[in-house]
């Protein structure tokens, strides 16, 4: 048994969830793998990139479909303040049928893909638009499976680098939770101004000791019936609150709702979802500006007493780690252990089998039933 499973392997094994345990579990061990991985290839990614980053005219554009797209939200911020290149975070969903409002043949653009399994349709097609509307255009593809379609297609190509995630990465559960967090880190890692690999390691320590410290709270939360969850997050966290209702809903099968939004944003409007039978968190910033905010409504919510549970996970809330204030962007990982934990534990309540909660196929670990359209014939 380790502390964060709180039931025994056999245990996890007969209802079907001891893929997504491990994967949740093994997440800092993976983290420590990634590090070795970025310094082997330190070299040869700094001479793949060369200035582009430097370049105000450079275009960069963060990638990928459902999860992974939340990579790119998570970090753009953080990058964009890095560098003078223009980085923007575009779902393939948007990409491919808006791609005129983002692409500009001329403009020296750099594609940055997001993919676990690399064989979801809309990644290979959004990198086969780019090569026929951006002549020149160059593919940085940061992905968990070397035997992928995305990763084949662009071994042998010179504008391509394929970064690939450590092994294990690949989660065989149907969520996405060791991929996410690997290809966030990897992002901020080799796109980021940081090249110190020093806060990759701690922040492994720092998630060994969250899961040690949440596995029992958060077991406990998990075991209690409700109908809605909401998750709330500023600035980068913004992303995060919609990677972890994600979770949610991906891992109960849809009879948990989920819903995710900003502090400040949750007043007008969204704020009429809470009911007695709906828990709300608070993913909480590191910048003590958003905090304040944030207190705010927690002060609002609680005072209303109209959701069932109201708690805060981050610096300083119900669910903590002594992390040191670092970017937000750094410490969703860490974050997003407490609530890929709390949507395992919901799975088992509901008696779902989470490693694969759509057993009839209606939503599919790699997407399917998708028909892509030529750019061209419209």
């Amino acid at each position: 048994m380790t502390t964060l499973l709180q039931r025994d392997i056999q245990s996890w094994r007969d209802i079907g969830g001891l893929h997504t345990a491990e994967e949740i579990a093994h997440q800092p061990a993976i983290w420590r793998a990634l590090a070795t991985i970025l310094r082997s290839e330190q070299a040869s990614l700094a001479a793949f990139l060369g200035d582009a980053l430097s370049n105000p005219q450079q275009r960069v554009i963060l990638t990928g479909a459902g999860s992974s797209a939340y990579v790119g939200e998570i970090v753009v911020d953080e990058l964009n303040k890095s560098w003078p290149a223009q980085i923007r975070a575009i779902a393939t969903t948007t990409l491919l049928t808006h791609h005129e409002l983002y692409l500009e043949a001329a403009a020296p653009t750099l594609l940055v893909s997001f993919a676990r399994s690399g064989d979801s349709p809309e990644s290979l097609a959004a990198v086969e638009l780019l090569r026929q509307v951006v002549p020149g255009a160059r593919f940085l593809n940061i992905t968990c499976n070397a035997d992928g379609k995305l990763a084949r297609q662009g071994a042998n190509d010179a504008n391509t680098y394929n970064l690939l995630m450590p092994a294990g990465s690949c989660d065989r559960g149907f969520a996405m939770t060791s991929s996410f967090t690997s290809m966030l880190l990897a992002a901020l890692c080799v796109l980021g101004q940081d090249t110190d690999l020093g806060r990759l390691e701690s922040l492994a320590s720092l998630g060994e000791q969250a899961l040690r410290d949440w596995s029992a709270p958060v077991a406990a939360l998990g075991s209690q019936p409700v109908q809605r969850v909401v998750y709330l997050g500023s600035g980068p966290l913004e992303a995060l609150a919609k990677e972890a209702a994600l979770k949610i809903l991906e891992l109960t099968g849809g009879r948990v709702m989920a819903m995710a939004n900003t502090a400040l944003g949750f007043r007008h409007g969204p704020k009429s979802a809470v009911t007695k039978e709906s828990l709300v968190i608070l993913l909480r910033s590191s910048k003590p500006l958003a905090r304040q905010y944030e207190d705010d409504l927690l002060k609002e919510l609680q005072r209303d007493s109209v959701a069932q549970t109201c708690l805060t996970v981050g610096i300083g809330g119900d669910i903590a780690a002594d992390a040191p204030a670092w970017p937000d962007a750094w410490l969703a990982p860490l974050w997003l252990l407490m609530a890929q934990q709390y949507a395992l534990h919901q799975s088992a309540l509901l008696q779902l089998r989470p490693d694969n909660p759509f057993a009839g196929g209606i939503v599919n670990r790699v997407v399917q039933g998708v028909t892509i359209y030529g750019h061209d014939q419209f």
